[in-house]
């Protein structure tokens, strides 16, 4: 992880469902800002992911009765009796959903294994073993690249799963994302989506005159100019409006991922560039302290309304709550400044095709109820997990779900309109890599405040330089022309 970061900031994040993280020039640094772990890097903490915890975000409504917006999904052969082992990071919530699966499949016992983040890697030596591998794994979005060689997971897109049927029901980011190298097989079902959110404080916001109101302030920011204007205000008034000083350009380009499905290189666009020179300019306002919110440092600063606002995937009101239990009702959500929409973290589900085959069409039958039950997801809107489903999203149970420590905000609502607009993009196993050179080059242009346009075209080449021989040994491996 981040050499910067303090032991008590990683814990938190890692158990914010999702990683997320920002800048630095360690080694074993994330492969993106938000969620996109290298699959090379060290997995600090044992319970990653786990959702440990109350509910502290307060959600009204999860536990509505008598809703009429049920999803269109008949579960079927609910006598089908069987034993399946499914290995998670997140026991505490899995285990509950498994509760509530048996009672609709009561002769399918799910036998849940919490392995915290080291299920990545026992996953993958399970797989290159041929044994030991589970029925079912829970892969964080950031490690999946890892399982997509090889041919040792299900495609589910094949007989007796036939997810197909599904795609319509998601967007094509939350898709895609968990297709093969070439985008024709499914090796992990959809499952939650976590795009990025702006968390502010509504109430110091007011007072110094800026729009307050979510979607007044979303529509704001929106424009890189009116959003200059509020770091403006912020600064001059002793205010950070974000954690880290190279935020945007990292949110612009997980916006787009770093490679397509043809390992060609896609961080070198003119909006990166524009985006690149906010970036900079706000750098030099000085607009953030380039620390979590989780630092010790980080914490004070918030505790005394000095940093007013933080850019997290949609987990965020759970954490901020949790920290800062006595802002109740001062934070709002809205969307990222400059209306840029990439996405936070996720995690799939997969089948191992190893698993001895008379298990797996119970296994499937765990991996849909989950998908599409709405007594599932109304135990996962308790820990903040967001559905990818839209049969899900746009029941009316959800859509009037409110958060009392965001004031009443309907947030699960306003987090549905930001995934839809989240782009598709491949995940590949050089993503941990190309961001050790990608920031490399970020932080460059912002200390020596080099020319954006140059420093964007520096870094493909330097990319093309220092990754060209293993993107010709991929390409070889995927048969890509």
């Amino acid at each position: 992880m981040k050499a910067w970061r303090s032991k008590s900031f990683i814990l938190l994040l890692v158990l914010a469902f999702v990683l997320s993280a920002c800048s630095s020039g360690t080694k074993n640094a994330p492969a993106g800002t938000n969620g996109q772990t290298d699959p090379g890097a060290n997995k600090e903490g044992n319970n990653a992911g786990s959702n440990s915890g109350n509910n502290v975000q307060g959600n009204d409504g999860a536990a509505n009765n008598g809703s009429v917006d049920a999803p269109a999904v008949q579960f079927t052969d609910t006598d089908m009796s069987g034993s399946i082992t499914f290995w998670t990071f997140s026991p505490e919530i899995h285990k509950e959903i498994a509760a509530s699966f048996n009672k609709v499949y009561p002769k399918i016992k799910v036998n849940v294994v919490g392995l915290g983040w080291e299920v990545h890697d026992k996953l993958q030596t399970t797989l290159a073993a041929g044994k030991g591998a589970p029925d079912i794994a829970q892969v964080e979005q950031g490690q999946f690249p890892r399982y997509i060689k090889g041919d040792v997971l299900e495609d589910l897109l094949e007989a007796p799963y036939e997810a197909g049927k599904y795609k319509e029901d998601t967007t094509d980011y939350n898709w895609f994302r968990w297709m093969n190298q070439d985008n024709t097989k499914l090796l992990g079902i959809p499952w939650d989506v976590t795009p990025g959110v702006y968390y502010y404080r509504a109430d110091i916001f007011e007072e110094l005159g800026l729009p307050s109101e979510p979607e007044e302030l979303g529509e704001y920011i929106a424009d890189a100019d009116n959003w200059i204007t509020v770091v403006e205000t912020l600064t001059s008034n002793g205010k950070f409006g974000m954690e880290w000083r190279d935020g945007p350009v990292h949110w612009a380009g997980d916006a787009v991922g770093y490679f397509d499905k043809d390992f060609n290189w896609l961080r070198n666009t003119e909006e990166l560039v524009k985006i690149l020179d906010v970036t900079k300019r706000q750098n030099q306002l000085k607009i953030a302290p380039h620390m979590g919110f989780g630092d010790e440092k980080g914490k004070a600063l918030v505790k005394s309304g000095k940093l007013v606002g933080l850019v997290l995937g949609s987990w965020g009101a759970r954490e901020i709550a949790k920290v800062f239990p006595d802002q109740k009702g001062k934070w709002r959500a809205t969307s990222v400044p400059m209306g840029i929409y990439y996405g936070g973290g996720g995690s799939t589900f997969v089948i191992p095709k190893q698993a001895p085959d008379e298990n797996k069409l119970a296994a499937w039958k765990f991996l849909e109820w989950m998908q599409f039950s709405e007594d599932a997801w109304k135990i996962f809107v308790k820990w903040s997990v967001q559905p990818g489903w839209k049969s899900i999203a746009e029941a009316s149970w959800y859509q009037e779900l409110t958060n009392e420590y965001l004031g009443g905000q309907a947030d699960f609502a306003l987090y549905s309109q930001l995934a839809e607009k989240l782009q598709p993009l491949k995940k590949t196993e050089l993503d941990g890599k190309a961001w050790d050179i990608w920031l490399k080059g970020v932080l460059e242009a912002l200390d020596k405040n080099v020319d954006s346009k140059t420093e964007i075209n520096k870094i493909e080449d330097n990319i093309k330089r220092q990754l060209g021989p293993e993107i010709d040994k991929l390409k070889k491996a995927y048969n890509i022309e």
